[in-house]
């Protein structure tokens, strides 16, 4: 059953545009998922200026997961990664007590190029707010795929369809590219109590419903939800277990309000350590309350 429609809101980022959709004032999160941008489609040309790029930056209490359908991204880090992301790759960077990472469209300066992706913050259970920072990257090889009469689905995070990713999570949670033909089927698991489909290109319908790229079904909790692609499209399945409320602000996702000022009080007086291979610039800290930053 459908519970709710969220439509994209796009955002210019001074360079390319993103299709915010998480968080919705009637929907915060889905399950873990308290942040979901859709970035581009958009084509760099080559020799495209810095300011496009997402200059290091600071999150607690979250992980965020960046997954690209087409592109490149260079991501550093203050533990001192270097790693640049491609299509059906993963990048699971857990922010935990604190970290600072820079994004860089390094590749789309030099050469121009598609860009094409999401980018998702999961909010991590109380207990684990406050772990040590770590990035973790994965090949497209390393995560599970299936395929089945013109349903083609790979497994980011977490475990559905009787299969489980390597990739380590806190909370009970699933994350899923599907990719259809036209006409090909394939359903979002009852076993979640939090579920979403996200129309990322394409075409489908849902319980006699068409949706298009842009938007985000909410479904009911209850039994497993079909969808059928009219066109060839790409669904992002999304959802898992409820962590509680969470505060967000600017970069910020913490259950407690008082530790999200204590980060901002940090990031203002310059005591969170910058990527040791990106140092030389960063976002200041927004003079007034702000929501969440478009790109994490």
């Amino acid at each position: 059953m459908i519970e709710l429609v969220i439509a994209q809101r796009r955002k210019d980022l001074g360079g390319f545009e993103v299709g915010r959709v998480l968080p919705f004032a009637q929907r915060r999160m889905i399950g873990p998922f308290t942040f979901f941008d859709h970035m581009g489609p958009t084509v760099f040309q080559p020799g495209i200026p810095r300011s496009v790029d997402v200059r290091p930056h600071p999150h607690i209490g979250l992980s965020t997961v960046t997954y690209l359908f087409e592109g490149e991204i260079m991501h550093r880090d203050s533990v001192g990664s270097e790693q640049p992301i491609r299509p059906g790759e993963l990048n699971w960077m857990t922010a935990g007590r604190g970290i600072t990472h820079s994004e860089r469209f390094e590749r789309g300066r030099r050469e121009g190029g598609p860009m094409n992706g999401i980018q998702a913050w999961v909010a991590l259970p109380e207990k684990d707010e406050e772990t040590d920072p770590a990035f973790a990257h994965y090949g497209a090889a390393e995560l599970p795929t299936f395929e089945q009469d013109g349903a083609w689905g790979r497994l980011i995070a977490g475990a559905s369809m009787g299969l489980a990713a390597p990739v380590k999570t806190h909370s009970p949670m699933f994350y899923v590219h599907w990719a259809l033909a036209p006409g090909a089927r394939a359903s979002a698991p009852a076993e979640h109590p939090e579920r979403a489909l996200y129309v990322a290109q394409g075409v489908v319908e849902v319980e006699g419903r068409r949706f298009a790229e842009g938007q985000m079904i909410v479904l009911a909790p209850g039994d497993a939800v079909t969808f059928r692609a009219e066109t060839p499209a790409i669904v992002m399945a999304l959802g898992g277990e409820p962590l509680g409320p969470r505060f967000i602000e600017w970069n910020f996702v913490h259950s407690s309000k008082e530790r999200i000022e204590q980060a901002k009080a940090d990031w203002r007086a310059g005591r969170m350590k910058l990527p040791d291979l990106d140092h030389d610039e960063w976002i200041p800290l927004p003079e007034t309350a702000a929501p969440p930053n478009p790109m994490s």
